[in-house]
């Protein structure tokens, strides 16, 4: 069966886990079929911006059951040791391809945010949640830690004393905590309606200018103690968008109080 589905319309790519009877929770197949997803828009020129969300009741209850007993009949060094895709291994790419994708991701979040689902919307570039949505860094109730690449992510988004608590006990939060302590962008009671309108605000930006961006702010984000190379790179890549085509048609569109029309995404 189908665990993802892949709709692009008006430049926007809607990802949607769609194993709902089980609460989109991940399988073999499904985490397959989400680094297929993912990939796939990774060199789509026409895509502009991304949303992610769940079918049904949860948008992810994480790893199911199932999952943990054929893991458990493996061995774990040959499941999590080699790098099958870039610096990450199969799980991991799970949550850092949306990390990959060169144009903004918006998570769209409902129900259930469990262990590696909560992982997964951690990659991507915004979190809009549905009050009462429950979260969780779930692997401490199985005696695992997070590693689906939480730990390249959550140093970016919370304090440590937060990924701490979080990690060491595995209690659920309400979005609204996560609102507070930087895990959720905002709340909305049709968190996908409000994905879908914030993707459509960007899909009417410069593309080279948001893929830059996005580019850009991981940049930084990486060389966070060498101020001198991000203020470098800053530069390097204005002067790439300054006088483009992208650009200019956003003046003119500006100054004939209309949407630019942009012919390529580069």
């Amino acid at each position: 069966m189908a665990r993802v589905s892949v709709k692009i319309e008006n430049h926007i790519a809607q990802v949607t886990l769609t194993r709902a009877d089980k609460m989109n929770a991940l399988d073999s197949d499904m985490i397959d079929a989400i680094i297929e997803a993912g990939e796939s828009l990774i060199d789509n020129a026409d895509v502009r911006a991304v949303v992610l969300s769940g079918e049904g009741g949860a948008f992810c209850a994480g790893l199911d059951v199932m999952s943990f007993a054929a893991m458990a009949a493996q061995d774990p060094e040959e499941i999590a040791m080699p790098r099958t895709h870039g610096n990450a291994n199969r799980f991991q790419q799970v949550a850092m391809v949306w990390r990959k994708i060169p144009v903004p991701v918006i998570a769209a979040l409902h129900g259930v945010v469990f262990g590696g689902g909560f992982q997964i919307s951690l990659g991507a570039d915004i979190r809009i949640a549905a009050p009462g949505t429950k979260m969780s860094i779930m692997e401490m109730k199985w005696g695992l830690i997070p590693d689906m690449g939480g730990m390249v992510l959550l140093p970016h988004l919370t304090r440590s004393d937060v990924i701490r608590k979080l990690t060491y006990t595995a209690t659920p939060i309400l979005a609204e905590q996560a609102e507070t302590w930087g895990l959720v962008t905002e709340l909305a009671d049709d968190p996908l309606a409000a994905a879908m309108d914030l993707a459509e605000q960007i899909s009417h930006k410069s593309p080279s200018a948001i893929r830059t961006a996005k580019q850009l702010i991981s940049y930084a984000e990486e060389n966070i103690a060498d101020p001198d190379a991000v203020l470098l790179e800053e530069s390097r890549v204005q002067v790439a968008l300054i006088g483009k085509p992208h650009q200019m048609e956003v003046i003119a569109a500006n100054l004939q109080k209309r949407l630019p029309v942009f012919k390529t995404a580069t």
